[in-house]
């Protein structure tokens, strides 16, 4: 079990929390029409924020750390009302939330890795909870907004990114690299492919049916 090897600091965690945060605030703040009050807000950032983790720990059957101290959902609540003043200074908003939103991902997918790594998870089951941990918070931003849940839908890399993301980090890790270059490698590569799906419109091939087989033909009616 636990080799302090992959103990995530607590100020990596808040720090996560708080990109979130802000990220959740920023996006929430350019509803208007919905008319969205101070703590409306700051459920909808606080939501991005410790989304992830809550459904980590969940699926990881362990208490949930966002409520085994005051700081994070402190954090959390300053971070989103920051984003929703920010929202005022940025003259491109939706830049600024497509890199927060994709550091976001980076950030919690690594530590999602990492924790499942600590728990004795195989490679398999630490990248899934790693991507989890990393798309959750959109989750629970796009459900509070009544928003089509973008990593279900055609649009650029999200959840494929922590994929490949969190898949560097265990190989990474296996090898023997240490746990900090493995997590930033992670943070870097997720954020990066996020940012990159963005700007060039990189996207998995939308649903679609498989080719019609030719049909059968019908079996006479009159014969017994």
């Amino acid at each position: 079990m636990a080799e302090t090897l992959f103990t995530i600091p607590l100020w990596a965690d808040i720090v996560a929390v708080a990109v979130g945060s802000v990220q959740g605030g920023l996006f929430a703040a350019g509803f208007r029409d919905r008319k969205l009050d101070l703590l409306g807000i700051a459920i909808i950032g606080t939501g991005t924020g410790l989304g992830g983790g809550l459904l980590r720990d969940l699926m990881l059957n362990v208490p949930p750390v966002a409520f085994q101290t005051n700081w994070y959902l402190l954090v959390a609540v300053l971070a989103a009302l920051l984003g929703m003043l920010l929202n005022r200074l940025f003259t491109r908003v939706a830049i600024a939330i497509a890199i927060l939103d994709a550091l976001t991902i980076g950030l919690f997918a690594a530590i999602g890795t990492a924790k499942a790594l600590d728990l004795g998870l195989p490679a398999i089951p630490a990248v899934f909870i790693g991507v989890l941990g990393g798309v959750g918070g959109g989750i629970v931003r796009d459900l509070l907004l009544n928003l089509p849940i973008a990593v279900m839908h055609v649009g650029s890399l999200y959840a494929v990114a922590a994929v490949g993301g969190c898949t560097v980090m265990v190989i990474a890790v296996g090898l023997g690299v240490e746990l900090t270059v493995a997590a930033i490698v992670c943070v870097v590569l997720t954020t990066l492919v996020r940012i990159l799906a963005m700007r060039f419109g990189w996207s998995l091939p939308e649903q679609r049916e498989l080719s019609r087989l030719p049909r059968l033909p019908r079996w006479p009616r009159n014969v017994r």
